[in-house]
């Protein structure tokens, strides 16, 4: 965000403060966790770009190809996104194949989770961490209830959560809870769940900070469908898109035409100030 803008936001928050300095304002943070919360260009697209590979005996898609795909807004599942660049290949040869779903969900598993099913040693393994927990505390500490709604299965999902994050017991929504994206049901599932468990005021707005144009089209869906209330989509980069700057303006350009208010190359960056001045704005 060009300097400029930033201190007219800061001005105007400061200004408000000025004038009602009793008054809190806060909101609801919901994140999502692949390309969030991890990074999975080397696991979860990784895993893909292998499973396409297999079942087309040679195509392998590039990070741009995965991208193209998922800018449309409705391949925020890994397996099907897989199935459809299986079949787009092969109908871009004049040729119309049946895959068997099961087996592309198998084979993509046994890269992802690994050959183990008890012990993964796959890809998830070693998934580097785009947020430490002081983020999170920093959070609860501001007053902002925060929880996860996620397209990853819930084991998945836990395993960062849980296992690399430590966290216990957080509220999360993920792939069998709910509609894939962008059906925003998790998405008002994971508010209902935080206003019930924290007896949270119904009417606070609502920030969710997801990677992708599906993300930013479940905000839009869930504002559709309770207009009355706030909803606030915040972009997020991931680390693939942010090796050369022209990569990087695209994806943030791709994001704020989907709908992203803002748009940060780190989630950390949505400090409790950040959140404030979404709010108020």
């Amino acid at each position: 965000m060009p300097d400029l803008l930033k201190t007219v936001r800061s001005l105007i928050v400061a200004q408000y403060r000025f004038i009602c300095p009793n008054t809190v304002t806060t909101a609801i943070a919901i994140f999502d966790i692949d390309g969030v919360v991890r990074d999975v260009g080397n696991s979860y697209r990784r895993a893909l770009a292998d499973t396409v590979e297999r079942f087309t005996n040679g195509y392998r898609p590039t990070e741009l190809d995965i991208d193209t795909l998922k800018s449309e807004g409705v391949w925020n599942n890994d397996w099907e996104a897989s199935q459809e660049l299986i079949s787009r290949y092969f109908l871009a040869q004049g040729r119309s194949i049946k895959t068997d779903y099961q087996e592309i969900v198998a084979f993509f598993q046994s890269r992802y989770r690994g050959e183990d099913p008890n012990n993964w040693n796959g890809y998830i393994c070693n998934e580097p961490l785009l947020l430490q927990p002081s983020y999170l505390n920093g959070l609860t500490n501001a007053g902002i209830p925060w929880g996860f709604f996620s397209g990853a299965t819930r084991a998945s999902a836990n395993y960062v959560l849980s296992k690399r994050l430590g966290l216990q017991s957080p509220l999360l929504i993920a792939m069998e809870d709910a509609p894939g994206k962008p059906d925003p049901t998790g998405l008002l599932a994971t508010v209902e769940q935080l206003e019930r468990n924290q007896n949270i005021d119904k009417m606070l707005p609502v920030v969710y900070a997801g990677d992708t144009v599906g993300d930013m089209y479940t905000v839009e869906k869930a504002r559709s469908r309770f207009p009355q209330r706030t909803w606030i989509g915040v972009g997020i980069l991931p680390p693939h898109v942010q090796t050369t700057a022209q990569r990087r303006s695209d994806y943030t350009k791709t994001l704020i035409e989907a709908g992203a208010a803002i748009v940060f190359s780190n989630v950390q960056e949505l400090t409790p100030a950040e959140i404030e001045q979404l709010v108020l704005l």
